[in-house]
């Protein structure tokens, strides 16, 4: 069997889902997938980035990152999504990456990717439920496989018990105050990793 092929991509403003995004790709690779770490293009006005310090310097430091295009998606056999929540919603510059998929949906090219996410806010019910399921939803029209971590695992309940993904709950300054959130997340990379490896055994290779 051909090794899996993981695309692990993220939007931050602060920072802390890009660190949950290179968390969950040491899982990937860990369970012995190759591994793409993409950011979602930045779609905010500078005025507006630069009125918050932490993501003015988030925005600074992350500006060489490779961006995620949909050669990246089309590529992939698996995808991890992390994502801050914006009103109970995904934030609005995932969901403009997102809103480019028609062409890949159209021809077929999103059915039987196996997704899983993850997302954060400033508080423990500011909304990442409800970003991960709007993220789900969309996965839906995808024909895509969702790979939520359950309670499959006890970091799951160590990092707060969410069975839709790891989430993090989030300072203004960017800081994870999540307890036990890296292994709740490199669990669902690994678990997501273990079902992509089913999926293409199970088509072919």
């Amino acid at each position: 069997m051909t090794q899996v092929k993981v695309a692990v991509i993220y939007y931050t403003s602060t920072g802390a889902n890009h660190k949950m995004a290179q968390w969950a790709k040491m899982g990937a690779e860990e369970a012995g997938a190759e591994v793409r770490l993409l950011k979602v293009k930045e779609t905010a006005p500078q005025s507006a980035i630069d009125a918050n310090e932490a993501w003015k310097k988030t925005h600074q430091e992350l500006q060489h990152e490779t961006e995620a295009t949909m050669d990246d998606l089309e590529w992939a056999d698996v995808i991890i999504f992390s994502v801050p929540t914006r009103y109970g919603n995904a934030a609005g510059q995932f969901q403009a990456y997102i809103d480019q998929t028609g062409g890949l949906w159209a021809n077929g090219k999103t059915v039987n990717k196996v997704v899983s996410a993850m997302s954060s806010a400033m508080n423990p019910h500011g909304g990442q439920e409800s970003t991960i399921q709007s993220i789900y939803k969309t996965m839906c029209h995808w024909g895509a496989i969702i790979v939520p971590p359950g309670y499959s695992d006890e970091s799951v309940f160590g990092a707060g018990g969410n069975p839709y993904g790891a989430s993090a709950t989030v300072s203004q300054s960017g800081e994870i105050t999540t307890e036990n959130l890296q292994a709740a997340v490199v669990h669902q990379a690994k678990r997501t990793v273990e079902v992509g490896n089913w999926v293409k055994a199970g088509m072919g290779g």
